[in-house]
């Protein structure tokens, strides 16, 4: 029973581990992107090469009759548009220039977006000053205020910062027709930051893109802020600005567009039915358009193959502790059956049958795998509320900052039957055949057995 129990601990506190990381990898990415999002067909395959190419039109009309509807207003938690466009963003007072991947938001809605927490986890929400900034202001990667040089403006103490290259102070450095079209953005924009115009250079970078034909625009932005996304590749390419400024920057006076449109849920479960309920809405408004809807889990690949791979080691280590369960509980009911030899052939002297003894040696195996299953829940649900309550954080694979290491163990229901009545099912097909073998007892040696 204490091997079975051992056994059970072990699974349902891996368990409980899978579980949390599970929830805080699907928590992370509906905060960002939603569980929906909505986009032109060849988007995600072909959009990182031109993301405006693949913009969408009406994108207010969609909203608006998704928040209309009354089978998806009891769903939708918030709808809101995004747009992607790739460009160039120079700090050219440094002299460092770096292609970005640039994500106009509404910067209130993102605020919404990132309280989403139905399973109550302990995460650290960080603050999003950009919903309470001007419209010339932008937020970047940690990784590229590192690259150009924005540490020491930004006051960030986790950037370590090189000595800057040396840089022509008349700005020689600066290509011609960026450097005029900075100077006409610089003249047209107000100073409603309220710093003064000395300070102001220190965090300002210049951002370049191109319309979808392919003219060229540039806007200057005020860095408020730098996070950390995680991974070294996005976290030296992000930049986020307000989505009116980016529609500018990439439209200009053309009808503005955006490239996605995301729907966070009230909760995951309501994926599969949300999904095709916004499909079924989409054909009937925009036939013309080649829409189509993407959940999480499309569009996060690193996440399938994460929670993938814990499913395969959770299973993986359930069979190894199983088979190890079984060998024990075998090798118990061989002994017992030995010890046993003259109360079974008393027992058959009496009339009793051998089924009646095979069901006695079985029902003693699938109580102890009962009760070895019981007491090692006992103990791992008490194991779990010790360990969530020694506030240990660790910094999973993807994450920005470290994440409270807790175990998801009471809750989870489909674990918990699932290993108990996995462990019980072992342990009475291990006790089967030290069964079969005590039911083919000969009566008047089991008798004579010393």
């Amino acid at each position: 029973m204490l091997g079975i129990a051992i056994g059970a601990t072990a699974i349902l506190l891996f368990g409980g581990y899978k579980s949390n990381i599970n929830y805080s990898m699907q928590t992370a990415y509906v905060r960002t992107g939603g569980h929906l999002q909505i986009q032109q067909r060849d988007y995600y395959m072909y959009g990182s090469g031109n993301p405006t190419a693949y913009g969408i039109l009406n994108y207010e009309r969609i909203i608006a009759e998704l928040r209309a509807d009354a089978e998806l207003r009891h769903m939708i938690s918030m709808v809101t548009p995004t747009l992607q466009f790739n460009g160039i963003a120079g700090n050219y007072s440094a002299g460092v220039s770096r292609t970005i991947i640039g994500n106009g938001i509404v910067a209130a809605d993102q605020v919404k977006l990132r309280l989403w927490n139905p399973y109550e986890l302990h995460l650290d929400t960080p603050e999003l000053r950009l919903a309470k900034s001007a419209g010339d202001a932008a937020m970047v990667g940690l990784g590229l205020a590192r690259v150009l040089h924005l540490c020491e403006a930004l006051h960030l103490t986790d950037c370590p910062q090189q000595e800057r290259p040396a840089a022509a102070p008349d700005g020689r450095n600066i290509p011609s027709d960026v450097a005029a079209l900075s100077l006409l953005e610089a003249d047209a924009r107000p100073n409603t930051s309220g710093a003064t115009q000395a300070a102001e250079p220190a965090r300002r970078i210049e951002l370049l893109t191109s319309n979808p034909r392919g003219a060229p625009n540039v806007v200057s932005l005020n860095v408020i802020n730098a996070e950390s996304q995680g991974f070294k590749e996005f976290d030296e390419i992000y930049v986020v600005l307000h989505l009116q400024q980016a529609q500018k920057l990439v439209y200009g006076a053309q009808r503005p567009k955006v490239t996605s449109i995301i729907i966070q849920l009230r909760d995951s479960q309501m994926t599969g039915s949300a999904k095709a309920r916004i499909e079924s809405k989409l054909s009937r408004l925009l036939q013309d358009e080649t829409l189509v809807v993407r959940d999480y889990a499309f569009l996060n690949p690193f996440y399938v193959q994460s929670t993938q791979m814990f499913d395969t080691i959770f299973g993986f280590m359930f069979i190894l502790i199983g088979g190890i369960v079984m060998f024990t509980v075998s090798n118990t009911m061989n002994t017992t059956v030995v010890e046993r030899t003259v109360e079974i052939g008393t027992l058959r002297a009496i009339g009793l049958r051998r089924s009646g003894i095979r069901l006695m040696f079985v029902l003693e195996g699938a109580l102890l795998g009962l009760a070895g299953a019981i007491f090692g829940l006992i103990v791992a649900l008490g194991t779990a509320v010790v360990i969530n309550h020694l506030d240990l954080h660790w910094l999973p694979p993807g994450s920005a900052s470290p994440v409270p290491l807790e175990l998801s163990v009471w809750g989870e229901t489909a674990m918990i039957v699932g290993t108990t009545c996995g462990l019980i099912l072992m342990a009475t097909i291990s006790a089967w055949w030290p069964a079969y073998r005590a039911a083919r007892l000969n009566v008047v040696d089991a008798l004579r057995h010393v």
